[in-house]
């Protein structure tokens, strides 16, 4: 893909330097002590973890805040940070230009940047749960190892492929601020049955919203040799089915919650060959 650095967007938030912070636990009594030896020798466990956690030597689940800290990045962590500026502030230029032709103003997306764990408006997040939009602040959450998880586990390498994920994230952004996000959680709330079934429909819509975004690119000779397979590739690498798969599990679509491969690469396809908003209809396709 061809692209300028112009360095950090104004639109990143830095928290690689943030660590979390754990409230360490009570001190354990005498009683408390001998208890945890006894039921220990019943069960049969190894009493050092429990007698860890209990003295606040353990952690709970979820940090009870963030501390900063100094920013520590390599030159190959720059360059991805330039880069992921890069398709934020282009992608959102080109939505800034063309929703007001359906009567929406845009605005501008955050991007938080993250080690490991992050605090969000919707709650605290693992690296382990992917790059999410949280429609509550209106930001888009990554931990920059997720591109090597997306190169090394799912195959899909490439700059491309790295520019679809984010830009499906903006997608997001987009149905918030067009209002089909908040029309889709109450149709969830509704009918709880179909949580997952309008789930999907609303993820694949992000992805043909991604792909209106590559459009523009291919429009402006930004793209190069092989960009489109890379991209296509990405999507068909984290359909729910493969997903699935690779887990060890039986394919189960009741269970989809983005969509299918095949369907990924559907509607991300047809946002990169129409470049049209009311091609990503995908609630109209299902007769919703």
């Amino acid at each position: 893909m061809r692209w300028t650095s112009r360095g950090p967007s104004r639109n990143v938030e830095d928290r690689r330097g943030q660590r979390p912070v754990y409230r360490r636990g009570s001190a354990l009594g005498c009683g408390g002590f001998l208890l945890i030896l006894l039921v220990s020798y019943i069960m049969g466990w190894n009493p050092i973890p429990l007698l860890l956690m209990s003295s606040g030597g353990g952690q709970p689940s979820q940090p009870t805040g963030f501390q900063e800290g100094p920013v520590q990045s390599t030159a190959e962590e720059d360059e991805l940070v330039a880069f992921v500026s890069f398709v934020l502030d282009d992608a959102q230029a080109i939505w800034a230009r063309y929703l007001p032709q359906y009567g929406v103003q845009y605005r501008d997306a955050k991007l938080v940047i993250f080690r490991d764990s992050v605090a969000s408006a919707c709650g605290f997040a693992s690296a382990a749960t992917g790059p999410f939009y949280c429609p509550a602040d209106e930001k888009v959450y990554i931990d920059l190892g997720f591109y090597d998880e997306l190169r090394q586990r799912f195959g899909a390498s490439g700059d491309f492929a790295q520019a679809y994920v984010l830009a499906h994230e903006i997608g997001h952004h987009v149905q918030k601020i067009t209002g089909i996000e908040q029309e889709i959680r109450q149709r969830q709330r509704a009918r709880p049955r179909m949580v997952n079934d309008l789930s999907v429909l609303m993820e694949l819509q992000a992805d043909c919203l991604a792909g209106l975004w590559g459009y523009s690119t291919a429009r402006r000779e930004l793209l190069e040799a092989g960009d489109i397979e890379e991209g296509l590739n990405a999507a068909a690498s984290i359909g729910d089915d493969r997903i699935q798969r690779m887990s060890g599990q039986f394919v189960n679509p009741d269970a989809f919650t983005h969509g299918s491969s095949a369907q990924r690469v559907e509607w991300f396809r047809r946002g990169l060959e129409t470049g049209d908003l009311d091609a990503c209809d995908t609630f109209g396709a299902a007769g919703l």
